[in-house]
């Protein structure tokens, strides 16, 4: 696993599904007699098990790893997390619930009440089932623009209002088609951007598209071009590679620890790119050497915590994604609440250290389970201006 949420979440996951079935072989061995009730017991252990193996297919790492084709393995992985994860959400609230209304049912207990707490637990049952079925087939494919300025202390007139196209996260797969994409790419256009950025993650596992995203991404337009770095999937796929000399054929600059110089006017944007930077590791080593004194420094990397160093070394924007925003966020008393805050604290939108700025968007696609819930996929256009 890669971080503490994914340890608890398999434990949380793993003691409510034992509850449940504890109680379902409890209630089906008071109505079944002892021959059925090891048909019950066999088809409850095959149903778990396909479960079980479908979630561990939700992983990339574990399809690269047993070298299982893509999409059948992405399916059934997106079957098993969401039976999984909603059955569990299910389960903990019906709990809850029951555990308030006992404390007030009595001998004298109205009927019609009884009817209406029983309604609504069975609401709380659906709810979970319905959230996922909104965020696969609505809020998963609903993809915005976000305008957003970025303020830069002594910025040069030549690059005040500058527009910077920026995607991450296309995980071109078996739940992002290229039709999809093209929508994406149609609207990026649209914007008119001065030079358009993408930070990685250009599909999830091996045998996915990778000829179809790239295509996709050289119908980009913009002034300068488009330039990019490599995402964690590139690197699980072994792509990377590939990805940079096809990209570089069809006119997309993949930047892996090195930087690219624009001229606007009298002024120079210096872009450098990082190959995706592990969490926990020691970041951007190498990095400083790229920038350029004088020059408007931005780096690209597919994981935001490395802005801090980024900051430290001279770099006055960092452009990142690998969150999905959280994917799935919930917001309780002004707060988000979401798996990536496990990870990081640089989950979406602008940060600034000192004179520094750094932009995290919520990406296009999704990874795991389909469903984006509070963190609409988003195209993202930062105009820079003078602070």
């Amino acid at each position: 696993m890669q971080n503490p949420f994914d340890l608890l979440a398999i434990i949380v996951i793993f003691l409510t599904q034992a509850c449940m079935i504890r109680k379902f072989l409890a209630a089906a061995g008071r109505r079944l007699s002892p021959r059925a009730m090891v048909a019950v017991r066999w088809c409850v252990a095959a149903f778990y098990a396909c479960m079980s193996v479908g979630f561990l297919l939700g992983f990339s790492f574990m399809v690269k790893r047993l070298k299982l084709p893509a999409v059948p393995s992405q399916v059934a992985g997106a079957v098993g997390q969401i039976w999984l994860f909603a059955s569990t959400a299910a389960y903990l609230l019906y709990s809850g619930f029951r555990l308030l209304t006992n404390r007030v049912r009595g001998p004298g207990f109205n009927p019609a009440r009884r009817r209406l707490l029983n309604a609504t637990g069975g609401a709380l049952v659906a709810a979970p089932f319905a959230l996922v079925g909104y965020g696969a087939f609505i809020e998963r494919l609903d993809f915005g623009v976000r305008e957003v300025d970025i303020p830069i202390p002594n910025l040069p007139a030549a690059l005040d209002g500058l527009r910077l196209a920026h995607l991450s996260d296309i995980h071109l797969s078996a739940f992002l088609s290229e039709k999809d994409l093209a929508r994406v790419i149609d609207s990026t256009n649209e914007l008119r951007a001065h030079l358009a950025l993408v930070t990685g993650d250009l599909i999830t596992a091996v045998g996915d598209p990778l000829d179809a995203c790239l295509r996709q991404i050289s119908r980009l337009r913009a002034d300068a071009g488009i330039l990019g770095c490599m995402g964690n999937h590139e690197t699980h796929a072994g792509a990377e590679g590939y990805a940079e000399a096809q990209g570089a054929r069809l006119g997309i600059r993949f930047l892996r620890s090195r930087a690219q110089q624009l001229r606007f006017g009298d002024a120079v944007l210096n872009v450098a790119g990082v190959d995706y930077q592990r969490f926990g590791k020691h970041y951007l080593d190498g990095a400083k050497k790229m920038v350029a004194p004088g020059a408007l420094n931005v780096l690209l990397s597919h994981n935001p915590d490395v802005f801090p160093v980024a900051a430290r070394q001279g770099y006055d924007l960092t452009l990142a994604g690998h969150t999905h925003g959280g994917q799935v966020t919930v917001e309780i008393l002004h707060a988000s609440i979401n798996p990536a805050r496990f990870l990081t604290p640089f989950v979406y939108g602008l940060f600034r250290s000192g004179g520094a700025a750094a932009y995290v968007t919520r990406g296009i696609g999704t990874i795991g389970v389909p469903v984006r819930i509070g963190a609409p996929p988003e195209i993202a256009l930062l105009r820079l201006r003078k602070a």
